[in-house]
Formats: structure tokens, sequence, C-alpha cells
């Protein structure tokens, strides 16, 4: 099973945009994904899914990771790194067998000009804790909101060719 994760719990966000372009992308090169959007966290997942506790609410959740080969994370700029909410869903998560010898593949995004590279490298730095092996090709988009059309799709061809690259690497890996 191959998940892609919305990075944010942000309503309405580019990042959720991104996340449902890479999987209509991937469909169309005959790979099945799904989406795990971090609005759909439990919203008192702080005080009921932390330090070994478990709620019915994240029971489901926890299962779609654990049954998760490889991951797509998409991940936007906050702060100069990524968001809180993605470090909490996974610390979240059981350890060490959410993660533990799986695969990722890694996108920053940002409205700025660097397209998360030092979020995504942070975020690095923790797969490698996991054991979550992470794909070499990590893409950085950047000023995001110049990137998609009125259809949420990437149009400029050097996005078009790095993102399809990715792709690519990614069915392989």
């Amino acid at each position: 099973m191959i998940t892609i994760i919305s990075g944010t719990n942000r309503p309405n966000s580019n990042t959720l945009k991104i996340a449902k372009y890479y999987q209509n992308s991937l469909l169309k090169k005959g790979l099945e994904t799904q989406i795990f959007n971090l609005e759909d966290l439990p919203d008192n997942l702080i005080k009921t899914d932390l330090y070994g506790k478990r709620s019915e609410a994240f029971q489901p959740i926890q299962e779609l990771i654990a049954g998760t080969e490889k991951f797509l994370f998409i991940i936007p700029e906050y702060n100069g790194s990524f968001p809180g909410v993605l470090k909490t869903f996974i610390d979240a998560c059981n350890f060490p067998e959410s993660f533990y010898n799986k695969k990722a593949c890694l996108v920053g995004i940002s409205s700025g000009k660097y397209g998360n590279i030092r979020g995504v490298d942070h975020f690095a730095g923790i797969c490698s804790y996991l054991h979550l092996h992470v794909m070499p090709l990590r893409i950085h988009i950047s000023a995001i909101k110049t990137e998609m059309n009125e259809a949420f799709e990437f149009y400029k061809e050097d996005t078009l060719k790095f993102t399809n690259e990715q792709m690519d690497k990614f069915i392989l890996f």
C-alpha cells in the first residue's frame, strides 16, 4: 500500500492540492495510492495519542500507517521548517513498526523561493532516525502559488519534468 501524506492540517491548503495532483499523476502511471490528510487527525491528538496512549479515533490511522509500505510526503514550509502537526503525527504513530524499513519520497513546497529545502532536510533527519529509507531525489517547489493552474495542476515545463522524473523513480523505488 502507498500513502501520500498531506503534511499540514491547514484547511484548503496547497499541500492537499499537490497531494491530489501526485495521486492523479501516479494513477495515470498505473500506481494506486491513497491520501492521508493531516486535517483528519483527531482534534484531541495531543491528549489522547501520545506517550503510549491510543484513542479509538486514531486506531484506523495507525492501521493505515502500519499497512503502508511506501510514503510520499508533501511538506510545506512553516517558519523555516515543516509543520509541527507533521511531527506530532509521527510521534503519535507506534514506534518502530510504523515506519521502520519502509520507503519515503519527499516533496517540499513553499510560497517563498527555496521550496522548503530546510524543512525537507529536517524531516529527512527524522526519517533516518525512524529507519525510513528516503528516495534520493527530493523535489523543492518554490513560489507554489504560481506553479499551478486553475485545475490545480502543474503547468511549467521544469516543474512537470522534475515531478514526472520523481514519480517515475518513486514507482521503481
